[in-house]
């Protein structure tokens, strides 16, 4: 067990379902003792200090108020093989965050998480940190789909609580209704001290399923999709970070891998192995290009009841994001392969150009 420091309480022990009943999951996916983390010194050394000696994989996820660069971080959820960490970033404060900011920066952890977006933000404009090496579980959902040939909607993202039922990955329901309506009547929900029990299981519960998703997913995706999960995660992670100098500090993206064997009559990710030249010579590089939006524009990106976003994202193969309500405001993200983005920014500015 990943250990802490025996001059702090011992970790909570497993908790019962925050809506008083034993869900069948809890047999073929026990609920994990549970430490609320408010000092550096109650987590792992190994996490504090990552090394290439002792490679980690966690699972992640961040809790909070209007969860975005300028709503409120209050807790992050670590998920280890046998223990659940919930750093607790209001009662432990910027200490706890700086302790926890070189493993999340780091290339030697790797952070399971599902849709990175959001919490990346939070952490770079709250904290400071730049989220690295993620394996984004909603990413490799919808490359394990193109792999297979399944086709879905351009914006038909897979909900945690979907990817938790699907029976390739876990096949159990996983009910968050109580703590939903509780949201949704309270929105400061994250923020209260203490931590109810309702609230130390909804949020083990948020990440415990996420490494046995992960090694589920890992016997599927193939080498090309591997390495467009690798690089689509660090993208997600910047999606909504921009900054004024384009990324600079960021850890650099993973490598076009130079060993690959193409088998152009296999279905493969066509994001990955497009040319720019439309020859299918290897895997492109993948991007990420920010389209700014006038001020009170952003309306023509999207159109009436959605429709012009929709004919953009289903006119490139390429992923398109808007930062919204929640900031960046009048901006476009658009990531995916060289070839596509290009397309999918042409079709947003031209969709500009034309109103003028």
């Amino acid at each position: 067990m990943a250990s802490s420091s025996s001059s702090h309480p011992p970790p909570i022990p497993p908790v019962p379902d925050a809506g008083g009943e034993n869900l069948d999951h809890d047999a073929q996916f026990p609920p994990l003792p549970v430490l609320v983390v408010t000092e550096p010194s109650q987590l792992p050394v190994e996490f504090l200090n990552p090394s290439p000696d002792h490679e980690l994989v966690v699972g992640l996820d961040c809790e909070g108020v209007d969860l975005c660069r300028t709503g409120k971080l209050c807790i992050v959820q670590l998920a280890f093989p046998d223990i659940v960490y919930i750093v607790d970033a209001i009662d432990g404060g910027k200490a706890v965050m700086e302790a926890c900011k070189p493993a999340l920066e780091s290339s030697h952890v790797t952070k399971v998480i599902h849709d990175c977006k959001r919490d990346s933000e939070a952490l770079y404009f709250q904290f400071g940190i730049k989220l690295h090496n993620v394996i984004d579980t909603q990413i490799a959902f919808s490359l394990i789909e193109e792999q297979e040939g399944r086709y879905r909607a351009p914006d038909d993202y897979i909900s945690l609580v979907s990817l938790i039922a699907d029976p390739d990955y876990c096949g159990v329901e996983y009910a968050k209704e109580e703590v939903r309506l509780l949201l949704r009547q309270d929105p400061k929900f994250w923020e209260y001290r203490p931590l109810s029990e309702m609230m130390i299981r909804a949020a083990s519960d948020d990440v415990r399923f996420l490494l046995h998703i992960y090694q589920k997913m890992k016997e599927r995706l193939n080498e090309r999709s591997l390495w467009c999960l690798s690089v689509r995660g660090q993208l997600y992670c910047r999606c909504f970070c921009i900054n004024d100098n384009d990324y600079a500090d960021w850890p650099p993206l993973p490598v076009l891998p130079v060993n690959f064997i193409f088998n152009l009559s296999t279905t493969v990710c066509l994001s990955c192995i497009e040319s720019d030249e439309g020859n299918d010579d290897g895997p492109e590089e993948q991007i990420l290009t920010v389209v700014n939006v006038p001020p009170g524009q952003m309306g023509l990106v999207i159109g009436k009841g959605g429709s012009t976003i929709r004919f953009i994202k289903e006119s490139c193969n390429a992923e398109i994001f808007i930062g919204g309500s929640r900031g960046p405001p009048d901006k476009v993200f658009v990531i995916g392969s060289v070839k596509e983005v290009r397309k999918g920014a042409a079709i947003v500015r031209g969709r500009l150009i034309s109103f003028y």
